[in-house]
């Protein structure tokens, strides 16, 4: 029989009328990942007195800390008449505003600790567990905004990593009695500038927010509880002389190493490139050669090295022109005084990040001893040099697991 004209067709007898969840549960099984979504959550936005020590306490978050937000501020930003610092660290400028931080697990552990350009700058760069390709500098974010001479005026936007590949290194936060400590000394507002501005204030705020992991609503917990990836500045020794053909001893180690940062400082504190003079025509060319335990795992002229942290980091890629002239550097240079050995490039030639298996992860034990050997040394006008490693350094509860644990 028909349905008359005009009428409604009845509705289906299905389920699609009964009230559902405001959420999906995934049944269980599974990685860590599936079940525990990101969050983020306030931690404190206080003020910090330039040349004082800062470190309100932390509070709790509903989960598994994958990481810390930090942002700087002025709180009162001057009106005119500001002249920055010209000499030294003056590149270190913002970052330079925090002279120590300190970043330490429930237990007492140091995850990171050092001077605040290392700390809030180089540590992101080098491990991409902020960002990737460009991205790894907090300097290409939307939110930085670089100092302006005048007025003081500036916001710094970083981050402090716990997991280093996805899911794997995070730190409790739901247990109240069991928080990380973050501590930090703000320099002098005479570190930042020779000529302090007019009304310039007191005071940095600081704001803090965790990005964190979901407790999961199913029986599962990240991989490696306890595994920690720590990274930590320690200055080589000996101090390198302009010119000189040397070894100089990294700070012994014991772990899994993700990747090796060296840095140069001269003198008055300034990063400086001196490393051997890469291969040109007609010019003396020096080399760079890095060993573990006497050995030479790297024996490379400069130019490659460098190529080598353009395909594996980014750093430093330009686009080409005519064929006289050299690459145009469009994304994010190599900062002045730094180069890195990576170890994160387990899945292809490239760094990506938190996705990496773990594979190539370099082992060290306490007795490791890293070197690394100029041959000879570039030019150093303030003299001696100082050559600092910021290394990161995977420590794991058991055996380290390799593989990709999040899938």
């Amino acid at each position: 029989m028909s349905q008359p004209s005009g009428t409604a067709l009845a509705p289906a007898a299905t389920a699609a009328g009964r009230p559902q969840p405001q959420t999906t549960t995934e049944p269980a099984g599974g990685p860590f990942v599936r079940h525990a979504p990101k969050g983020r959550r306030p931690i404190y936005s206080q003020p910090a007195t330039f040349g004082t020590f800062f470190g309100p306490p932390m509070v709790s978050s509903p989960g598994w800390n994958a990481g810390f937000r930090l942002s700087m501020f002025p709180v009162t930003a001057g009106s005119s008449g500001g002249v920055l610092q010209a000499t030294g660290a003056s590149a270190d400028i913002p970052q330079s505003v925090v002279s120590l931080l300190q970043m330490k697990d429930a237990w007492g552990t140091n995850l990171l600790a050092g001077p605040g350009w290392e700390m809030l700058q180089l540590v992101q760069i080098l491990s991409g567990q902020f960002g990737i390709d460009y991205s790894r500098s907090p300097q290409n974010l939307p939110s930085w905004t670089g100092i302006t001479a005048a007025t003081g005026a500036f916001k710094q936007s970083t981050y402090l990593p716990f997991e280093f590949t996805k899911g794997y290194g995070l730190i409790s936060g739901a247990n109240a009695a069991l928080l990380p400590v973050l501590q930090m000394t703000m320099a002098a507002n005479s570190v930042l500038f020779s000529t302090v501005p007019t009304g310039y204030g007191t005071t940095v705020q600081v704001a803090n927010e965790a990005d964190f992991y979901w407790l999961p609503n199913v029986s599962v917990d990240p991989p490696g509880i306890g595994t920690t990836c720590q990274y930590i500045f320690q200055p080589c020794n000996p101090p390198l002389p302009s010119g000189s053909t040397l070894r100089i001893q990294l700070p012994r180690l014991g772990g899994y190493l993700t990747v090796v940062g060296i840095e140069i400082r001269d003198s008055t504190n300034a990063r400086i490139d001196a490393w051997p003079v890469a291969q040109a025509t007609g010019a003396a060319a020096g080399r760079l050669q890095i060993y573990q335990d006497g050995v030479p795992i790297y024996d490379t002229d400069m130019g490659t090295f460098f190529d080598d942290l353009a395909i594996q980091m980014g750093w430093g890629v330009g686009v080409g022109g005519a064929q006289s002239t050299a690459p145009t550097v469009t994304g994010m240079p190599r900062p002045t005084g730094v180069i890195a050995l990576n170890r994160k490039t387990s899945l292809a030639q490239r760094d990506f990040g938190l996705f990496d298996t773990g594979e190539t992860f370099m082992s060290t034990n306490p007795g490791t001893q890293l070197e690394l050997g100029f041959s000879p040394a570039g030019t150093i006008s303030n003299t001696p040099a100082t050559v600092s490693a910021v290394i990161g350094q995977v420590v794991p509860t058991g055996a380290l697991i390799q593989g990709l644990p999040e899938i």
